[in-house]
């Protein structure tokens, strides 16, 4: 007799959710010629592949047993001072007993959500706001409420009027979470007045700021610089925000090495919180990209990703103005990975993806990155990782696919169906 393992997970376990860009996996792995825009992956290519052999080499060679051991949670010290000095770079002084490193800032969210959060606890996130904060979120059962965005970010008159509305309520806010610089999925960056005004926001109405910048390096100078991307820790006087960022999405995701910037108390909780979670992160990873920022393979890097990622946002862009142009919108992001589209009234991405794969096209629909059921015509491109001449033809894919959406509503209409637009 089969057992029925549902009567053993908690309730936390029993809310958990499939990510809806790992779900794209499954369609990858069947062997068909799919061109995925779904995740977010960095592109291969950009790797430093020579470096990292040299580094790995010469530190095998050393026989050097701590880069095979355990090592302490907070970090390799030097790495851990490396990262200060990114920091410093970034405008946030920092000390050691304000970094941690994480395995991945997914992790860093794990650990947020796990210190912060009881049961119940209500948060603000963005809508839409980055679905793997969402399940972060969700695994530790909080209550999740969305602010809307404007054109440069998070709409604050809004903020205020729901942290308004849940005080009412006797609901306190613990924190909101931003993804300030070209966000996972819309690819905005919040606006340099709006983010002080955000930190202001945040100490009168004493909430903190999780603020999550894996995207920060990734600039394109054709629309944005270094001043634009200032985090808003760097105007943080009372440890009011938790920041994290990560060297996936600038070195190479495979090692896992991100970091988490918070107030001494905050961060050694969260330290005793990893404790219990993986002990450190891998010792090999961050020695590697310790040498990768000590060599100067990061600084080198980035000038370099900046314009190949710019180039794929323009062959995408243009390519999705000559096929679709007339049907969709999106706002141009001006750094980052992503595409954010929204379709014509009526038209559910979500409906329209089984149509896309048969074509031989993937995306995320967008209503996964929404937390009050909204997003339904909408869907993310990422453009990073397929090669320009398989954007050029994933878009050509998905043109067809919406095409044929658009001619079967107008069917359905033509055919008398109240339900149609």
């Amino acid at each position: 007799m089969n057992s029925n393992h549902d009567q053993f997970l908690s309730r936390a376990a029993a809310r958990m959710q499939e990510s809806a860009i790992r779900k794209m996996g499954a369609v990858l792995a069947s062997g068909r010629d799919i061109i995925s825009f779904a995740p977010g992956y960095p592109a291969p290519e950009t790797f430093p592949w020579t470096e990292f052999a040299e580094i790995a080499a010469e530190l095998f060679a050393s026989r050097d047993g701590a880069v095979l051991q355990y090592g302490p949670t907070r970090g390799y010290k030097p790495l851990v001072e490396a990262i200060a000095g990114i920091m410093h770079h970034r405008g946030v002084t920092t000390t050691a007993e304000e970094l941690l490193v994480t395995t991945g800032s997914q992790q860093g969210l794990d650990l947020v959500a796990r210190v912060l959060i009881d049961p119940g606890d209500v948060i603000l996130v963005e809508l839409p706001s980055y679905v793997g904060a969402l399940s972060a979120f969700r695994n530790v059962q909080a209550t999740m409420i969305g602010v809307p965005q404007e054109d440069d970010g998070i709409d604050l008159a809004a903020l205020d009027a729901t942290w308004e509305r849940l005080t009412r309520e006797k609901r306190r806010v613990k924190f909101l979470y931003v993804v300030p610089n070209f966000q996972n999925p819309t690819g905005l960056l919040i606006g340099l007045d709006k983010r002080r005004r955000l930190l202001d926001w945040a100490e009168r109405r004493d909430v903190l700021i999780v603020e999550d910048d894996p995207y920060r390096e990734l600039y394109f100078e054709d629309s944005a610089g270094e001043a634009d991307v200032r985090p808003i820790k760097a105007d943080d006087t009372t440890g009011r925000v938790i920041y994290l960022s990560s060297f996936s999405k600038t070195l190479a995701p495979g090692y896992r090495v991100a970091w988490i910037a918070a107030a001494p108390a905050l961060a050694g909780k969260l330290e005793m919180a990893k404790q219990s979670e993986d002990l450190l992160t891998g010792s090999l990873d961050q020695r590697i990209i310790y040498e990768a920022c000590r060599r100067g393979v990061l600084e080198r890097q980035l000038p370099q990703l900046r314009r190949h990622y710019a180039h794929k946002r323009d062959v995408m862009q243009r390519a999705l103005e000559r096929e679709v142009g007339s049907h969709v919108s999106w706002p141009k992001p001006r750094g980052g990975f992503f595409l954010w589209v929204t379709l014509p009234r009526g038209i559910d991405a979500a409906a329209m993806l089984q149509r896309a794969t048969a074509e031989g096209v993937i995306y995320v629909t967008g209503d996964a990155f929404y937390v009050n059921g909204e997003g339904q015509n909408t869907l993310r491109l990422s453009f990073s990782a397929p090669t320009p001449e398989r954007i050029e033809i994933g878009v050509q894919r998905l043109a067809v696919s919406l095409r044929a959406e658009l001619a079967a509503r107008a069917t359905t209409a033509a055919a008398g169906d109240p339900a149609a637009p």
